[in-house]
């Protein structure tokens, strides 16, 4: 491993793929491949032909919210982020400096995506790309912070003792989901050029949730799909298994691990992905989230069960994973903890050529960038002995 560097501005992902010229859609985006040590480099519209009938792929329904709210605390302006809403009604919230470009945080390790760094240079882990312009603004306990048409939010307790920047908050004066249809936007960072409309933010398998719930931030690695796409893959026998994660906020400085998140798997998608695994299909997870939801339901014997409620399970190599036979996800920073679940899957070696070779090919990060398809090395479902064996 070389000493990290400044992550050079050029490789983050400004805009959307279908806005940096025309005739583009969102597929437009490039797909590096890792089978084993083995890498190679495509364009995502040649996904089809890169799965086999069969395979099966794991995808978040969870929409997206429009979780961004403008707040005053006194006469300070604050941004406060709506993450997730507990079982007691309240929700925990992160506050924010505006940075006075209509964003709110400068940096962030997205739920499936990271920055990267200059052509020619190794990859080295442990180096966070500090932004600037926007600091928290939480606590303390009892801090009220106004919002538009009447509501107030009260910080109570910080979420976990991990630190203050996530905050149970209680909501008078209107209902927050009312207040985000109403006054609400994409949580947005400031590497990217401007605000965009909420169904930018949006994929394909997104589905509004019975109580209104959703992710704080997409779940990005299934951005690139279209509908089109996913006519083509089904006519090639590739199958589809929904299962539901809202996504909370991340962490753009500490890179902590994922807080408790809400997750189901419907029993359908429970015995088809038990169904794929009996015969010669790989299962394949679209993003960091549907192998959280997925391992979530998924016993010491290796069978996916009906499962939903909350998971604080963080995949590691040490972990391991006991379904997941291959990945699919955007690039992470090189501290960010969901490298960890990069290595259950494929195994640090193989993760490491990756993103080197990404590096050298100057790949685009962040939720707007390029995607990475991991691929197992061996015959799918045989026993691993890197701790991923079940």
């Amino acid at each position: 491993m070389t000493t990290a560097v400044t992550v050079p501005e050029e490789l983050s992902a400004r805009v959307p793929a279908e806005q940096r010229g025309p005739g583009l859609d969102r597929d437009a985006v490039r797909l590096l491949v890792s089978h084993g040590a083995e890498v190679t480099h495509h364009v995502f519209a040649e996904l089809p032909r890169l799965l086999r009938a069969g395979d099966l792929l794991v995808v978040n329904t969870s929409p997206t919210l429009a979780a961004a709210v403008d707040g005053r605390i006194g006469h300070a302006r604050v941004v406060v982020h709506f993450s997730t809403c507990g079982d007691d009604g309240r929700w925990a919230v992160e506050l924010r400096e505006p940075d006075g470009r209509g964003t709110t945080r400068a940096r962030r390790e997205s739920r499936e995506s990271g920055p990267a760094r200059a052509r020619g240079e190794g990859w080295a882990r442990g180096a966070p790309r500090k932004g600037g312009g926007v600091r928290p603004a939480g606590g303390p306990a009892g801090t009220e912070v106004r919002l538009p048409g009447g509501a107030r939010l009260v910080l109570e307790e910080p979420l976990s003792g991990r630190g203050g920047r996530l905050w149970w908050a209680r909501v008078s004066g209107a209902e927050v989901l009312q207040v985000l249809r109403e006054h609400g936007r994409p949580i947005r960072y400031s590497y990217t050029e401007r605000d965009q409309p909420l169904s930018v933010y949006q994929t394909v398998f997104a589905l509004p949730s019975p109580d209104g719930a959703g992710s704080a931030e997409m779940p990005s690695a299934a951005r690139p799909f279209t509908a089109r796409l996913v006519a083509e893959l089904v006519s090639r026998g590739v199958q589809f298994a929904p299962i539901t994660l809202h996504t909370g906020v991340a962490s753009a400085e500490a890179h902590e691990p994922p807080y408790p998140e809400r997750f189901a798997v419907p029993a359908a998608s429970a015995r088809l992905i038990n169904a794929v695994r009996a015969g010669d299909g790989r299962v394949i997870a679209v993003g960091t989230t549907a192998v959280r939801a997925v391992e979530s339901a998924t016993g010491p014997d290796g069978v996916v069960r009906a499962a939903e409620g909350w998971t604080d399970l963080v995949v590691t190599p040490e972990r391991g994973v006991r379904v997941v036979d291959g990945l699919l996800t955007g690039l992470h920073e090189p501290e960010a903890s969901h490298l960890l679940m990069l290595e259950a899957v494929a195994g640090r070696a193989a993760v490491d050529r990756a993103y080197e070779e990404a590096l050298r090919g100057l790949y685009l990060w962040h939720e707007f960038g390029d995607v990475h398809l991991i691929l197992p090395e061996e015959s799918p479902h045989t026993e691993r002995c890197d701790g991923n064996s079940w």
